[in-house]
């Protein structure tokens, strides 16, 4: 594929792409949903998280609710499939404003990835690294790159051999690193993540 002739140039993310099968990166529909998605997984498991996400579907009786059937489902109806209070709110705040901004799958495929940001980042409870988990894995889009996961920090770390003491200085080396890797860097980081699974890091 043309974006591993591309990555494997970087001789160090070299060896983390090796024996690894390509990706494919996904177009999924009912963003808005995928979003609400996104935050009931933070901070979990992604065994838990798709237990969450299952007893959420239940509610609706197996379909994919509406933005508007989200905002009228009771709030302790939400805490009851096991969301805490401040998930429960956040959900409750994309399904609003994906309403009150018209935003649809068809809207959002035609704006760029720093405009989505802008836009979602808006909401309440959706950070710069929730919008670019959905950029990734719904929307499909090749060059972005999560700097603030943890994964993808502790990948870069031990494949470059970098120090995180000087906060500012990490950043602007994996900033440095991952120029190189555009205009593929999701792809980049799904083989960090993978090789990371793969191979302990840190003591995990």
């Amino acid at each position: 594929m043309d974006y591993l002739i591309h990555l494997l140039k970087d001789k160090k993310l070299a060896k983390a792409l090796a024996g690894h099968p390509p990706f494919k990166l996904k177009i999924r529909k009912n963003i808005p949903l995928r979003l609400c998605a996104s935050i009931m997984s933070q901070q979990l498991s992604v065994k838990v998280a798709d237990v969450i996400f299952r007893r959420f579907l239940e509610l609706y009786e197996g379909e994919e609710p509406t933005s508007q059937q989200i905002v009228d489902t009771p709030f302790e109806k939400l805490r009851g499939i096991g969301l805490s209070n401040a998930k429960v709110s956040y959900v409750h705040n994309v399904a609003r404003f994906t309403m009150e901004h018209k935003i649809d799958d068809k809207k959002l495929k035609k704006m760029s990835d720093d405009d989505i940001i802008e836009l979602l980042m808006q909401i309440k409870g959706v950070g710069k690294w929730t919008v670019e988990m959905l950029l990734m894995f719904t929307l499909g889009r090749p060059d972005i790159f999560a700097i603030d996961d943890y994964g993808i920090q502790s990948a870069m770390k031990k494949i470059y051999g970098l120090e995180d003491d000087d906060k500012k200085e990490f950043r602007e080396k994996l900033l440095k690193i991952s120029a190189k890797w555009s205009p593929f860097r999701t792809y980049a980081c799904m083989h960090l993540w993978k090789w990371k699974d793969d191979k302990p890091i840190l003591g995990k």
